[in-house]
């Protein structure tokens, strides 16, 4: 009550704490954005993208910087959607776009073939009963610090809006995304093996 409101304006105190940042468009957060927060991070990167497939075109040699990540001991997770799996068919079916949902997963998983076999890189599809759960919202982790997208309707990744959250306390909208996220996880499926990604 003793602050000046200009301090109050200033200063977040109350449940939106957590929002560093907010984008009306995924492609308006700085490429630079995602490449410190990956930098960043020692303990734990998790891309709960259904696709993720735009990573490899945002963030500059990722595919060195993931494994230079797992190989010192920070653990790097992928959560995909199946490409052949109904609710990417039907994705791809409200999107109506050329390059498919489908086409965007095998990209990642080429890309993480490419990486090869590294101790702390690990890739899942999400269960069928949580693909619909998981197409219509990406989580991506970096220790305390996250990117979260809610996808609108018939919008593709890139089109729809982003918030930046960093974790304080246990409670926060953080936390609740990262249960999120490590419930899907929990109830995947291993990648098959001819996709030659990591499992």
């Amino acid at each position: 009550m003793l602050w000046p409101k200009a301090v109050r304006d200033r200063l977040k105190t109350g449940g939106d704490r957590e929002l560093v940042q907010s984008y009306a468009y995924r492609s308006a957060c700085p490429s630079t954005v995602w490449g410190d927060l990956i930098a960043g991070a020692k303990d734990d990167l998790f891309f709960a993208g259904f696709t993720s497939y735009f990573l490899w075109t945002q963030v500059p040699a990722l595919p060195e910087t993931l494994r230079r990540k797992a190989e010192s001991g920070c653990r790097v997770r992928f959560l995909l959607g199946d490409p052949d799996g109904p609710v990417a068919r039907q994705r791809e079916e409200i999107e109506d776009v050329a390059l498919t949902v489908s086409t965007r997963i095998k990209m990642t998983l080429e890309q993480l073939a490419k990486i090869g076999e590294v101790q702390g890189l690990e890739a899942r599809f999400s269960a069928p009963a949580d693909a619909v759960n998981h197409v219509s919202l990406s989580v991506f982790r970096f220790d305390d610090d996250a990117l979260v997208t809610p996808h609108l309707a018939r919008l593709v990744g890139h089109d729809s809006p982003l918030m930046h959250l960093r974790r304080h306390g246990e409670v926060g909208m953080y936390s609740r995304f990262v249960e999120h996220t490590e419930e899907l996880w929990a109830g995947g499926v291993p990648v098959p093996e001819n996709s030659a990604a990591p499992r």
